[in-house]
């Protein structure tokens, strides 16, 4: 599959144009890209992959924690939280409640992420047990531990609440545990967008083989 190419999110144009030299005798480049140029915003070693040649290169490194978030007010959070994902490599990104939600925040990393859809917190929690993934909810409620002082699970799911509301009732009981993100100033939360990177980002800390960054 050969994906669109052309002016990145913010307007200008990146990558490298046209292959230069004899074509390359490999199954993982695409004939197009190496004939028009690579504009999409990936990494260099992936320039004039395949879509589908990423995503193999990508599954074979994938990192064991997942992250999930609620979808009951139709957040638009979910878009930053799958291209942070995609960042830190998580192994799946789960959408609790509406299975529609705006892809424009994601911009385009939802082609790389795998995403799976739950109808509501039961069937995730059902699914976290059956793969052996210990729940953490992120959120600033009574009982949480800090998330900077807290060993996550390696085998993790990470449980976001949609913004405003925060995490429901349901999700709350269902987690192993809770953990907070220490804050000093005014507001009594964060965005959801930004707490799901923070979160990730501790776990990256904490289990990462950080040499093996591309």
């Amino acid at each position: 599959m050969t994906e669109a190419v052309g002016p990145t999110e913010w307007g200008e144009s990146v990558g490298v144009g046209p292959w230069v030299g004899p074509l390359p005798d490999d199954p993982r480049y695409d004939a197009r890209l190496l004939a028009d140029g690579d504009r999409r915003n990936v990494v260099d070693r992936y320039r004039y992959w395949t879509l589908e040649a990423i995503v193999a290169d990508l599954d074979r490194r994938r990192h064991p924690f997942h992250v999930a978030i609620e979808n009951f007010g139709h957040d638009l959070n979910i878009g930053t939280v799958v291209r942070t994902a995609n960042a830190f490599l998580a192994a799946e990104v789960h959408v609790v409640g509406r299975r529609r939600w705006n892809r424009r925040g994601a911009m385009v990393t939802d082609r790389y992420q795998h995403l799976r859809h739950h109808p509501d917190v039961a069937a995730l929690l059902a699914h976290a047990a059956g793969e052996g993934l210990a729940v953490v909810a992120v959120d600033n409620g009574p009982g949480a531990t800090p998330i900077e002082i807290t060993p996550l699970p390696e085998r993790c799911l990470l449980l976001f609440g949609q913004e405003g509301p925060g995490l429901t009732a349901e999700a709350r009981a269902g987690a192993a545990r809770t953990v907070s993100i220490a804050q000093f100033g005014s507001t009594r939360s964060i965005n959801a967008g930004v707490a799901a990177g923070i979160a990730m980002h501790a776990w990256i800390r904490q289990h990462a083989d950080l040499g093996a960054v591309p």
